[in-house]
């Protein structure tokens, strides 16, 4: 089984145009496919999940429908948290907070609060996230270490470069999912997924249940994952 899995949850919208409903019913209803996905790692002792809600360029949506993604997140931190902490399961929301509402911001910071010392699984939230922010963030902490003189610059290295980044400790991202049926990246993670095995199904997000989450890792454990090395040299390990 992977050790962590990132999903760029696409395909709300089109799923509620489908059904005569507006966008923003899309975006509710796939809140049941985050719980399914929750409960497929906890059941498959699977270490990470790292969910694309909304990212740094989604603030260019149509207003209402970012005011309504908005609301929705802090319904669901109020509602879902007390369960994933039943649940042992620990909560972290990645990006650039500073833009949400305080009232937003200090829900995050109770719900990461809450949950901190939860083991059986990492849910990461990536909101307000890009992954350019992210390694320019990194980037930026690393210089103010190097001019406090905590770091000498010549022993920054990948490892050291790893810990300013929002998922430092954590395994790097193992299978990397795009629902929706769009082939690409969209600036999600670009650091933790350099080794990550992709894979992309037309299946809309809020049709993705746990049996379309099995079907990914059965594609994902048929592959093979050469990290630079030859067929001969992985099959001789």
């Amino acid at each position: 089984m992977p050790r962590h899995v990132a999903i760029i949850m696409d395909g709300n919208g089109r799923w509620a145009k489908q059904k005569g409903k507006l966008r923003t019913f899309g975006h509710k209803a796939g809140v049941e496919s985050v719980r399914s996905s929750v409960r497929y790692c906890r059941k498959h002792n699977i270490e990470s999940l790292t969910l694309f809600a909304f990212s740094s360029e989604n603030w260019l949506r149509p207003v209402q429908e970012v005011s309504t993604l908005m609301e929705l997140f802090n319904l669901v931190l109020g509602s879902e948290v007390k369960k994933l902490h039943k649940n042992d399961v620990r909560l972290r929301v990645i990006g650039d907070i500073s833009r949400f509402d305080t009232k937003l911001v200090n829900k995050i910071m109770a719900a990461e609060e809450l949950t901190k010392d939860n083991t059986s699984l990492t849910l990461n939230i990536a909101a307000n996230y890009g992954g350019k922010w992210e390694m320019v963030n990194s980037c930026k902490n690393l210089i103010k270490s190097v001019k406090e003189g905590l770091i000498d610059i010549d022993a920054i290295d990948e490892s050291v470069f790893e810990q300013q980044t929002s998922l430092a400790g954590q395994p790097d991202v193992d299978l990397l999912i795009r629902t929706g049926g769009d082939q690409r990246i969209s600036n999600f993670l670009l650091w933790h997924i350099a080794y990550a095995e992709l894979y992309f199904t037309n299946t809309l997000w809020p049709d993705f249940d746990e049996d379309a989450f099995q079907l990914a890792i059965d594609e994902f454990q048929s592959r093979q994952r050469r990290y630079g090395m030859l067929n001969e040299q992985v099959n001789s390990k």
